[in-house]
């Protein structure tokens, strides 16, 4: 419920212009989210490089420290979350992750501009290069936490936030008392578009800071390059504030965490009670559940029975206070709210191996951009690290087309409103990646075999006579894959979350990107342990090494995960809920069913 007035209706039964919420809140919303993406993408992209000829880490150590500051600011989301969905709220807890993250920026820059907190110059071999210290180290790991922690408030509460702006029965009130009928199909819409515009926002900041932070890191100073996104932090948390009489803000509703284990609790006290034959029997308190389904409760669903047992009422189960022991006895739409999660969980970790496939991007294959000719003119070089921009460049350009092109040609052999399900999609996205690793392999296979031709095997710091533009395939490709799977992705756990969990789902997307970091470090150092003293396929002197093969070895990793995820979609259930009618006490059913999964059954909602 929000804390702000609700909308009321007039004497005629019109209703009243809404004063919070709708579009006219995005540009406040997504301006701190850029600006969180354009500070997280200037110093991100080209990190590798800081830590590798700044701090003069080896290549692996930095690509971990990479990939493992990654997964913790993508694991952080779950502790914002949690203090979101519990007792901050949306607003406050992206206010706070915002002033965390202004923090470790600052720290970034103090740390580039003092020279007692790097390493000093050295040309090898006449000058051998000298690690950084822990003093050193530590004021980049302490900034980078903080970071971190600033990403933890922001990314899990920034997307429903702005969701939150749409809220569902009263915009679907709105198109039925203009005699439209469609209400729910046109709020569907409104949200799937918020989502695209929520990715494109996100992209075209990622697109700002490969082009003019990178360039800034490379030709002026790593001072400067650290600077700007924080610069451009402090404006977003400033812009962010001044919506604040627009924004429709919902109640938290307690803990989700806690409700989920109150049910895991009361379902093993009662493991052994037997199950009513009729789930109507299963214990239902409209009252109590008010405020955590403001849209509908969760009607009961036959899988995951053992969790009934949390709804059967047995003597004992009111507290010595006389009020009910919510760690013996759930509500059926407490039971279904759990469930809801665990039958996602199989379809989210699918995204999982997307973000491993793609994090040698920031690592590995900027380096092989290091060798490679950059010239884009005589006297002008691309740098390394700004050939992400061509992955950005992709996504954007995708989810540009995507509501306007693909979606009304996709409509006219499905039928539905949304072209293809958000299943259909995350699937696409997954069979695309798989080319882009594949496409990896092929490229660095013929940069290798140019270094060999010329000679240069030994000599790592040589140009390869070979265009850095044969990198653009695999970037581009990989941007394709992310403007389908990590979108469709998104909305998937929008939408099949309990409503008062929402933040938590955002936070689980999240999540899969922090897995896929550590697993990309799991895997680069499983390969690098498996592969020593037998030619070693990752080492600092990439010519010798076989990143290929590497490569090769995640495309094959690709493709069971695609399988994977195909299996878990066939039997995946789609949540069901229960809408309250506002001219009568009577209640319909929302049955989320196999129809909408599969994409037959045209409008009949439930794809956001």
């Amino acid at each position: 419920m929000a804390t702000t007035p609700p909308v009321g209706r007039d004497g005629d039964g019109g209703r009243k212009k809404r004063k919070q919420g709708g579009f006219k809140t995005m540009p406040f919303i997504l301006v701190n989210e850029v600006c969180d993406r354009f500070a997280t993408a200037g110093f991100g992209a080209n990190l590798i490089t800081y830590l590798t000829q700044q701090l003069h880490l080896p290549l692996v150590e930095a690509s971990n420290t990479l990939t493992n500051f990654g997964g913790t600011s993508s694991l952080t989301p779950i502790l914002g979350a949690l203090a979101a969905d519990s007792f901050a709220g949306r607003f406050w807890t992206i206010v706070a992750g915002s002033v965390f993250y202004q923090l470790g920026m600052l720290g970034l820059v103090v740390s580039a501009l003092l020279p007692s907190l790097r390493p000093g110059p050295c040309s090898p071999p006449a000058a051998p290069c000298r690690r950084a210290n822990g003093l050193q180290l530590a004021v980049l790991y302490v900034s980078l936490l903080f970071t971190s922690l600033g990403s933890g408030g922001i990314r899990p509460c920034v997307v429903a936030f702005g969701a939150d702006q749409f809220d569902q029965q009263e915009e679907q009130e709105e198109e039925e008392h203009r005699g439209g009928g469609g209400g729910t199909e046109a709020v569907a819409g409104k949200k799937r578009q918020y989502f695209n515009l929520y990715f494109f926002t996100m992209g075209f900041a990622v697109l700002l800071a490969l082009t003019v932070v990178v360039y800034i890191q490379e030709n002026v100073g790593w001072g400067w390059g650290f600077g700007i996104p924080a610069i451009g932090m402090l404006v977003s948390i400033v812009v962010f504030v001044v919506g604040y009489p627009l924004y429709v803000r919902l109640k938290p509703g307690g803990s989700p965490f806690t409700r989920l284990a109150q049910v895991v609790a009361a379902a093993y006290k009662k493991r052994r009670a037997p199950l009513p034959e009729d789930p109507r029997m299963l214990y239902q308190d409209k009252e109590l559940d008010a405020l955590i389904s403001t849209n509908g409760r969760l009607l009961h669903t036959n899988q995951l029975t053992f969790f009934d047992r949390a709804a059967i009422v047995t003597p004992g189960d009111m507290a010595g206070s006389g009020k009910l022991d919510l760690w013996r006895l759930s509500t059926v739409h407490r039971v279904e709210e759990l469930k809801s999660i665990v039958r996602m969980l199989p379809i989210w970790s699918a995204g999982i191996l997307l973000v491993t496939a793609g994090s040698h991007n920031n690592s590995f294959t900027i380096q092989q951009a290091r060798t490679m000719d950059r010239h884009v003119t005589q006297h002008f070089q691309i740098p390394p690290a700004t050939m992400s921009i061509f992955t950005t460049t992709a996504m954007l350009v995708t989810l540009g087309l995507y509501d306007r092109a693909f979606v009304p040609l996709a409509r006219r052999f499905t039928g539905l409103p949304s072209g293809i399900t958000y299943f259909q999609r995350m699937a696409v996205g997954l069979a695309i990646s798989i080319l882009s690793v594949a496409t990896a392999a092929l490229v660095e296979a013929k940069r290798r075999g140019a270094a060999a031709e010329h000679g240069l095997l030994d000599t790592p710091g040589a140009v390869v006579p070979m265009s850095v533009f044969w990198l653009v395939p695999q970037y581009a490709i990989h941007g394709v894959a992310e403007g389908f799977s990590s979108v469709g992705h998104m909305e998937f756990l929008y939408d099949q979350a309990p409503e008062s969990m929402r933040s938590t789902a955002a936070a689980l997307f999240w999540l899969s990107a922090s897995l896929g970091s550590y697993m990309g470090t799991v895997l680069v150092t499983a390969v690098q342990s498996a592969t020593r003293g037998g030619g070693e396929w990752l080492q600092d002197n990439i010519n010798r090494g076989r990143l290929d093969a590497y490569y090769w070895l995640v495309t094959c990793l690709m493709v069971l995960n695609l399988g994977y995820y195909l299996v878990c979609f066939h039997f995946y259930t789609m949540k069901p809920l229960e809408v309250a009618e506002d001219d009568g006490d009577h209640e319909k059913e929302c049955e989320l069913s196999s129809v909408h999964k599969n994409g037959d059954g045209g409008a009949a909602g439930g794809l956001v």
